[in-house]
């Protein structure tokens, strides 16, 4: 795969909280990114601008083998989230309006790397603080940038 990549982020909450069903609306990210594989690792970096807010916030996406997904933000957001299939992870959040403790218990993750295309899905129960708070699906797409014709 080229160093330059385009990614494609697609994320979906479903709130556990009864007639909030409404708010369970699709999030899409398109950004281009850099990509590179070393020690039979993936990773996947860009940057994340956030609405609103002065300052970006710089992710760092780790795709070891089928089974473990990491994501690290820094910058205006902290965290290392980590997806394993039936495993729960905890780690602490930070952003420019507090720090919690989130879980997040991986129920599936479907890893397929192709020459010049990885697709990610992963579905996962959300805890903030101890309280489950959404039910989540996210899918990533990680594909090379075409060559440009002269």
């Amino acid at each position: 795969m080229t160093k330059q990549v385009l990614l494609t982020i697609s994320g979906l909450h479903y709130d556990t909280f009864p007639g909030e069903e409404d708010e369970n609306e699709p999030i899409e990210i398109i950004t281009p990114a850099t990509y590179y594989l070393k020690n039979g690792k993936h990773y996947v970096i860009y940057e994340e601008m956030v609405e609103g807010m002065p300052g970006t916030i710089q992710n760092k996406i780790r795709i070891a083998g089928n089974n473990q997904l990491e994501i690290k933000k820094s910058g205006l957001a902290n965290t290392r989230m980590v997806f394993e299939k039936d495993k729960i992870n905890m780690t602490q959040y930070e952003t420019p309006y507090g720090e919690f403790l989130i879980g997040i218990f991986t129920k599936n993750m479907l890893v397929d790397v192709t020459e010049k295309n990885i697709d990610i899905s992963v579905n996962y129960e959300l805890d903030i603080n101890s309280e489950k708070v959404a039910d989540c699906d996210i899918r990533m797409n990680i594909r090379a940038n075409a060559p440009e014709s002269a």
